[in-house]
């Protein structure tokens, strides 16, 4: 967390006090709502656009089917997970700080330095997924105003790479705020934007549906013909992919229950939130997945919104695709807020004699009440240099729905089921061999077999791209 975080106080009394925690840090704010905001921002992202087409591949019954039983997985172990925040006693217990900090209370050994590795991986390629996501968001509107100008005469193909550097330019102003508490209102904001524009495109395929005055789509997903039976099955393995990266918001649980305010407990408090969370994502993702599958079949495209592309309204389209492109801008932050905070923790304590790392300049703030901006040159060209580089990566790799399901595939076994699980079953003290124990390996044995089958799908996805792609030059 940001340094306001770190000040660690002598005196018992003093920690005991109104101002502190008791682990001697300021006082956690954070409560049910806020952190349903954080969860929703983190949830319902990019991964909402990329459903219908995910049903298309498996059909009306496994397509649902397959969502409804990642969201219940993904409950299931964000349960087990807010249990690991406090290591033994979950009032009175010490705090792990980040989902890191817990596998190594928890596991320790080299399990630390892995899954700190998949998640700060998982968590750079979400940012990569999410500027993608954006500049597309941003052309559709672009190509939408300048499609229906023209008439539907002019096509209005354009390069993604200067929408991708607008974002990067917003999230480098962006990450220069401190701390994950500071970025609340972002958050909300955020989740505000997410139902802005899942709710128009279910309007919109509720609109198409009864337009064309039929359910498009089948029991078995997209027919043999439109796609050859390899195509198909390599489809159907990304699809798992696509809806896994859906649900991807455990790396960053711990880091958002390390905001909430006690009491209440903690973990009691994150349930409530996870509960309520998960339910209305995947409430709004059914909605919109099947609404998107009924209105295109076949023909669903990777991104719904973009998809709906030229139809009327378009100012609608654009309301939609600006809503995405806010919440992404805040999403984007939540996500890489842990990343911020890792890399510089790391610095301090490795160089804790250098002032261009430690040292902090008060900025006063033109507004009332705000408190001094604190700046720090390490923490402002380092979190630059990290925008920048997520940008480049993402002009060199422009494919939205492969880049989403490599990204769900690699980060949903190890993040969302394994290490919780196994954190849970110490935490517990699970015995061996006894029927907890067996059923929670083997949710987690199977959950590895779908990361698999899903990992496998996208990189042939990716192949099949890269054969027809030129770096810095794809467009739209």
């Amino acid at each position: 967390m940001g340094e306001n975080h770190r000040v660690f106080i002598d005196n018992p009394s003093l920690n005991d006090s109104q101002c502190f925690d008791d682990d001697g840090r300021l006082k956690r704010t954070g409560t049910f709502w806020t952190a349903s905001a954080h969860i929703i921002t983190a949830v319902i992202g990019s991964g909402v656009l990329s459903l219908a087409w995910a049903i298309a591949q498996l059909g009306w019954i496994a397509g649902p089917a397959v969502m409804l039983l990642f969201s219940i997985i993904t409950f299931y172990t964000s349960c087990l997970l807010t249990d690991c925040y406090r290591t033994g006693d979950p009032v009175s217990g010490k705090r792990n700080y980040t989902y890191t900090q817990a596998v190594g209370s928890l596991l320790g050994g080299y399990k630390v330095k892995v899954c700190g590795f998949i998640q700060y991986v998982n968590l750079f390629g979400v940012s990569i997924g999410y500027t993608i996501a954006a500049s597309i968001s941003m052309m559709a509107i672009k190509r939408s105003n300048c499609f229906h100008n023209s008439g539907g005469k002019n096509p209005c193909h354009m390069s993604s790479s200067p929408y991708m550097m607008m974002f990067g330019v917003a999230e480098i102003l962006l990450s220069q705020i401190p701390d994950f508490d500071q970025i609340w209102w972002l958050s909300i904001l955020a989740a505000v934007m997410s139902f802005t524009y899942s709710g128009i495109g279910l309007a919109l395929g509720i609109a198409k549906v009864i337009g064309i005055g039929t359910i498009r789509g089948s029991l078995t997903g997209i027919s043999l013909g439109t796609v050859t039976p390899a195509q198909k099955i390599w489809r159907s393995f990304r699809a798992l992919g696509d809806i896994a990266f859906a649900y991807s918001f455990s790396m960053i649980l711990i880091e958002i229950q390390d905001t909430v305010k006690s009491p209440p407990a903690e973990a009691k408090t994150m349930k409530k939130a996870t509960k309520l969370s998960i339910a209305i994502t995947t409430a709004f993702y059914m909605l919109c997945g099947c609404m998107g599958y009924a209105s295109f079949g076949d023909l669903a495209p990777d991104n719904l919104l973009t998809g709906f592309g030229f139809y009327n309204p378009f100012w609608l389209l654009d309301i939609a695709n600006a809503a995405i492109v806010i919440h992404l801008v805040g999403a984007y932050q939540v996500f890489c807020q842990p990343i911020f905070t890792f890399v510089e923790k790391w610095a301090s304590q490795r160089w804790p004699e250098s002032k261009t790392i430690t040292k902090e300049l008060k900025i006063p703030m033109p507004i009332r009440g705000y408190r001094p901006y604190k700046l720090n040159l390490f923490r402002s060209v380092w979190r630059t240099a990290f925008v920048m580089l997520t940008t480049v990566i993402s002009m060199l790799l422009p494919f939205f729905g492969d880049v989403v399901g490599i990204l769900g595939a690699f980060g949903f076994w190890p993040l969302t089921v394994y290490f919780p699980v196994e954190m849970y079953i110490e935490q517990k003290k699970i015995s061996k061999w006894s029927s907890r124990w067996i059923c929670l390996k083997m949710l987690s044995t199977s959950c590895l077999m779908i990361s698999i089958l899903a990992g496998t799908g996208s990189i042939a996805g990716v192949i099949h791209d890269l054969k027809v792609y030129k770096p810095f030059k794809t467009t739209y």
